[in-house]
């Protein structure tokens, strides 16, 4: 990318987005940003001013900040910087590069949770009293998702495993939950993890063993996603079957091919609610249950818009069912 792209000031309604690549202008309005790929077709963008109405945020707007996938660490540090300097710029969610924003801007951030520092990631990014601190929030939403799709008791019952399809934030931060000890015998019985990326696996590994989990967490090279179906055929009954690739949102296609064979009473768990979907697609035709990305987005975004805000935001209950339905209302 040229880096002469990352224009602060260029002329940008705070209201609107810059143009893929730049940055928006010092903000004018009191404006929380969505950092992504493709911010523009998510439904956060006609979810979130019915949910400031609802949650009495007053005048804030969101601006979506797109940057190529794996982009150069220059335009996250560009993007970081702009947000720490800019006095009414909040904070921001950040999706897809959570690994690569936070590996590029540590020295940046003012505060680090611990979270975020375990797993190597960073998912929101908001200011207190003029610093900027990097928080992962994925660890959190993830678990309340994962609660919402499985019944308490279910790892217990089945004895099935779980395969994630990915390493990045998302998995690293699915896996660290379902391996806490505090759930005793409600882990699955082996988790797989599987990416193209070695450097990737080799991060979750750290992870893992700095946790010190019990449960055994097997990551798997794959170059190409026929490998996956292999891993796949192999699971046994009532096993999770997460894409947190990111194909089918951020780029087409699916990290299976269409020959995968599913094991019997399977999950299919795509972190996508929205693009082609095909991995769904895959999951529909082999006749196993289903579970979109969309509760992920439900608890993602209402625990960094309370992060970022500063806003008291439910995680059950009468209120939080309310912005759920104002949500599906508004979906695109």
């Amino acid at each position: 990318m040229d880096p002469t792209m990352l224009d602060p000031t260029a002329e940008t309604s705070t209201a609107l987005d810059p143009e893929p690549g730049r940055l928006p202008p010092p903000a004018r309005r009191p404006t929380m940003y969505f950092i992504g790929v493709t911010t523009a077709a998510s439904s956060i963008r006609t979810v979130f001013p019915r949910w400031a109405e609802a949650l009495g945020l007053g005048d804030v707007v969101l601006v979506g900040i797109d940057l190529p996938l794996h982009a150069p660490a220059a335009d996250y540090r560009r993007v970081v910087e702009f947000l720490a300097a800019d006095p009414l710029s909040l904070g921001a969610l950040v999706t897809t590069h959570k690994i690569d924003l936070y590996r590029a801007c540590q020295d940046v951030f003012d505060e680090i949770d611990p979270l975020a520092r375990l797993m190597g990631e960073v998912s929101s990014l908001s200011k207190r009293g003029g610093r900027l601190i990097a928080h992962a929030k994925d660890p959190i939403s993830c678990g309340l998702a994962l609660d919402a799709i499985l019944a308490p008791g279910y790892w217990a019952r089945s004895g099935a495993e779980a395969f994630l399809m990915g390493a990045g934030g998302s998995a690293i931060a699915i896996s660290w939950y379902l391996t806490r000890p505090e759930r005793g015998a409600d882990r699955p019985s082996r988790i797989v993890v599987s990416n193209r990326n070695t450097e990737r696996l080799a991060t979750l590994v750290e992870v893992h063993a700095e946790l010190g989990t019990d449960v055994e967490v097997r990551t798997v090279h794959i170059p190409e996603p026929g490998d996956n179906d292999g891993v796949l055929a192999a699971l046994p009954a009532g096993s999770l079957v997460v894409n947190a690739t990111g194909l089918g949102k951020d780029a087409p296609g699916s990290p299976l091919t269409a020959a995968a064979r599913w094991p019997a009473e399977a999950i299919g768990w795509d972190l996508n609610y929205r693009g082609d979907l095909v991995f769904l697609d895959q999951a529909r035709a082999a006749g196993v249950r289903l579970e979109d990305g969309w509760v992920y987005f439900l608890h993602g975004w209402t625990q960094v818009i309370a992060e970022v805000l500063d806003v008291a935001i439910p995680t059950s209950g009468p209120r939080f069912d309310e912005l759920g339905r104002i949500a599906a209302a508004a979906r695109r």
